[in-house]
């Protein structure tokens, strides 16, 4: 790597790599060198905008660019293990789009090779570094909200139809990211139920529930065909609870309530009467506004300059790669659980 400048190369310029050279380009510490996307519109187009940027229909021509030190790959998920693989063997750093990976083996494949090589593997989970999200490990590593009982995520809209990947692995690797982040131990089990109302064979509608071993849950609902759409997740402890609400303007709210029993009526059976509502306050905390995409590329550019553990690394895009494929089987079992190993 030059020592005064990061050289990155971008594989895919579609929807997604638009925003992330903008954002590579807008740090001081990173270059970028090169774009390729099999689009030759697309790359008129980014060329008009960045005309010292080198583009190609052949992602392997920055692949074999000696001078680029890192390949960020936001390309669809079928492609992102041959394209990481090839930038991995070569001995650089590798940014790719969520999930990392179509199937585990390979997940694991790519950390094998990237811890081979001495070099970073990131996984793209830009709300770990929302203002929002920052707040919510905040509480949950001061003990604020208390002991966790359940995580429930709501992610629907209208579209976007993927063609080669359900609805499950379009849109619930957000909030299982944000879900593994927060709780931060291993997961015991999923279940999910799915329909495909299109005709192509792919979910566009399903459920996803996560068990963990100390009676906390998780849940996630994903949708294509929603009318409106919604971004919430809510967080529930035994001393408060939070809100997030991504299309809100106070995106987050934490909420000083609960119910709880007695301890001299815990042996009697329960009745309306045996709880206790507690009823607090509602705070909406001030957020850091900085773009989140911005903060990530940010923190790969300083874990990679100062040879830091990522929180979105391999290992942590394994870990949704792994729900994911357990979430899967389960719909074709009908919401059978699904052990994770």
């Amino acid at each position: 790597m030059n020592d005064s400048l990061l050289q990155v190369g971008v594989v895919g310029y579609g929807y997604w790599g638009p925003n992330l050279v903008r954002n590579f380009m807008s740090l001081d510490g990173i270059s970028v060198k090169a774009v390729s996307d099999l689009d030759k519109k697309r790359l008129k187009i980014m060329s008009q905008s960045y005309p010292g940027i080198s583009f190609s229909t052949d992602y392997m021509d920055i692949i074999n660019d000696p001078a680029i030190d890192a390949v960020i790959v936001a390309t669809p998920v079928s492609s992102h293990y041959p394209i990481a693989k090839a930038a991995l063997l070569k001995g650089k750093h590798c940014f790719v789009e969520k999930p990392l990976a179509d199937s585990s083996e390979k997940a694991l494949e790519l950390i094998e090779i990237a811890d081979a090589k001495g070099v970073h593997l990131f996984v793209d989970y830009t709300f770990l570094f929302t203002g929002a999200v920052k707040k919510m490990k905040e509480l949950v590593d001061q003990g604020a909200l208390g002991d966790l009982l359940y995580f429930d995520s709501v992610r629907i809209n209208l579209g976007l139809f993927q063609h080669d990947i359900n609805v499950i692995w379009d849109l619930a690797p957000h909030d299982l990211s944000i879900m593994d982040y927060l709780i931060n131990r291993p997961a015991k089990a999923v279940s999910a139920i799915g329909a495909c109302h299109v005709g192509n064979g792919l979910e566009n509608v399903a459920y996803v529930s996560v068990i963990y071993d100390d009676n906390l849950v998780a849940h996630f609902h994903c949708n294509w065909l929603a009318p409106v759409k919604m971004r919430q997740i809510i967080l529930g402890g035994n001393e408060k609870m939070v809100i997030y609400d991504e299309m809100a303007a106070e995106k987050i709210k934490i909420y000083d309530r609960g119910v709880s029993r007695p301890m001299d009526q815990l042996s009697e059976l329960p009745s309306t009467k045996a709880f206790n509502y507690r009823m607090g306050d509602m705070v909406a905390p001030k957020l850091d506004e900085t773009e989140a995409l911005k903060s990530e590329c940010s923190y790969i550019l300083n874990c990679i300059q100062n040879g830091s553990k990522p929180i979105n690394d391999g290992e942590a895009g394994l870990r949704i790669v792994k729900i994911l494929e357990a979430a899967t089987q389960s719909v074709k079992l009908n919401g059978t659980a699904v052990e994770l190993a």
